[in-house]
């Protein structure tokens, strides 16, 4: 996943609002050039733009915001370690209790 960021701006689109995003994103970044997609909100100042993908590809997309999580939690282990917990056997032994008997539906 790229560091890098493009400025956005607001603007009045026809009869909707957007966002217009600089021509360099386009330029390093072809595949998006004419796409659709969904914003979602992941916290109270913080959104993604998510491609629309065709059903097939769901699992891509899924593994998609696996990534972006594991980035985010990466960035704030490295930017706060003093915040992190070693997971001990007891927690193990504590998180086996909870889940004993619980079925998961493959599905």
């Amino acid at each position: 996943m790229s560091d890098k960021s493009y400025k956005a701006s607001w603007a009045k689109i026809g009869n909707s609002s957007g966002y217009r995003l600089t021509s360099d994103f386009f330029r390093e970044h072809p595949e998006f050039v004419g796409s659709d997609g969904v914003v979602q909100v992941i916290a109270p100042d913080t959104v993604i733009f998510l491609r629309t993908k065709a059903a097939d590809e769901e699992q891509a997309q899924d593994d998609l915001m696996l990534s972006l999580y594991l980035d985010f939690l990466t960035k704030q282990a490295l930017s706060h370690p003093h915040e992190l917990e070693e997971y001990t056997q007891q927690m193990a032994e504590e998180d086996d209790d909870l889940t004993a008997g619980v079925r998961l539906d493959a599905d």
